[in-house]
């Protein structure tokens, strides 16, 4: 007895979505790290966590979140592609609040822990 369609399509879903998930939030945090090196930063951490200073450091922001708010949308679909989107969605929203503020003047990364 063979494997209908709806079996393969369930195999193929849980084998496939999980991993494509997992590589397009990989391929994500690398070229964020290609970024963080185009802005000037030591780390890909270092650029996440950072108030974004520039014009282009705002739009990268923007462009992040709205990146994540399509992968999100599009784990309405596929629910691993929500856990990938989650990830610029978090950082890329972070950017844009601390720009909204006005916060770009001050690093944060020197600022004391309380």
């Amino acid at each position: 007895m063979g494997l209908g369609f709806p079996e393969l399509f369930i195999i193929a879903a849980v084998l496939f979505v999980p991993v494509a998930g997992l590589l397009l939030l990989g391929v994500m945090l690398l070229f964020a790290g290609k970024r963080a090196k185009r802005f000037g930063y030591a780390s890909t951490r270092e650029y996440l966590r950072a108030a974004p200073r520039t014009d282009a450091e705002k739009r990268d922001a923007v462009d992040m979140a709205l990146k994540g708010l399509a992968l999100c949308v599009l784990g309405l679909v596929f629910p691993p592609f929500v856990l990938a989107g989650l990830v610029p969605l978090f950082y890329g929203g972070r950017k844009m609040a601390y720009a909204s503020m006005g916060l770009g003047l001050v690093d944060d990364a020197r600022l004391p822990r309380a």
